[in-house]
């Protein structure tokens, strides 16, 4: 008897941190109509998949324990569910799960959620791209970027940070960038203007705006809400990826990947990519059965770029 095909999945069964993670096998996942099943080759790590794992963001995203875990991915489909036209077995594809199911070595997908690969792109850059560049796109429209304005993001030289200053510098925004000075050569190479965080930060941001800044993108923390409300900054103008609590308390604007999770989005993005207008620095990359170990990276939140996994 042949024995049935099977896949290896990242799974947690408890909350906790990365040292809760393993690696198991599992049934080979099945294409339902209008999926894919995609071999992944590669699946971006994002700092919210912590904020699931440890249980801190409970109050927004439910988990049912055990729970897989991951959203961007690239890959190859393998099977094509009842009524699937898009892809054929062969095709390359990047795009998202929202089933938390892309750190894995096969996961079945809606077409819906997948487009081509660019050929331009790396397995690791494509594998990193939805989460960042559905982010970068939904924070800057969320503020209402426009060309000639200053706008400040905190955390910009992390995974969202270094592509959202990209896309501000590309719609022609002045970016000041809150990252520390071992960042300041690529940011200022990628059109940002770097400023230390820490203590005396809303000072150094008044002396090099000192007509204003007109809009503050945070991608770190609520303190950051705070300090954006501290510099005059409208309420409408301000965008959150991280504080939600703070959002709603302050009624600032808190959009993400979410709120920009469309094909339209992520091939407009996936070209400026794949065209040289923006670049998805690579920090580092990491077997699937090392899970732990790139979560313990990505938790240390000093990493500039994305990480992934290469299943």
């Amino acid at each position: 008897m042949t024995a049935s095909p099977s896949a290896r999945a990242v799974r947690f069964d408890t909350f906790g941190g990365p040292e809760v993670l393993y690696v198991t096998e599992i049934p080979m996942p099945s294409p339902g109509p209008g999926e894919v099943v995609v071999a992944v080759r590669a699946a971006g790590v994002n700092p919210g998949e912590s904020g699931i794992r440890t249980g801190a963001l409970e109050f927004k995203y439910r988990t049912a324990l055990p729970s897989g875990e991951g959203s961007d991915l690239a890959g190859v489909v393998t099977a094509t569910g009842p009524g699937v036209t898009a892809f054929a077995p062969g095709d390359e594809v990047l795009g998202f799960s929202w089933t938390r199911s892309s750190h894995a070595t096969h996961t079945a997908v809606p077409v819906t959620q997948l487009i081509p690969k660019p050929a331009a792109l790396s397995w690791e850059v494509a594998g990193a791209l939805y989460v960042v560049a559905c982010t970068a796109y939904a924070a800057t429209r969320a503020v209402g970027a426009r060309s000639g304005e200053t706008i400040a993001v905190s955390a910009a030289a992390g995974g969202v940070g270094t592509l959202t200053v990209q896309l501000l510098h590309h719609l022609g925004a002045r970016v000041l960038a809150i990252a520390s000075p071992s960042n300041r050569d690529w940011l200022a190479a990628h059109g940002a203007e770097q400023i230390t965080y820490g203590e005396g930060l809303a000072d150094r941001l008044r002396a090099a705006a000192p007509e204003g800044i007109d809009a503050f993108i945070d991608l770190f923390g609520p303190q950051y809400v705070d300090l954006a409300l501290e510099l005059g900054i409208p309420k409408d103008r301000i965008n959150t990826i991280i504080a939600f609590q703070a959002a709603e308390r302050l009624g600032v604007k808190a959009e993400g990947s979410e709120d920009a999770s469309t094909v339209d989005v992520l091939t407009y993005m996936a070209g400026l990519v794949a065209d040289g207008t923006l670049e998805i620095p690579i920090a580092a990359a990491y077997a699937l059965d090392d899970v732990a170990k790139a979560f313990e990276e990505v938790d240390r939140r000093h990493t500039r770029g994305k990480i992934v996994l290469l299943p």
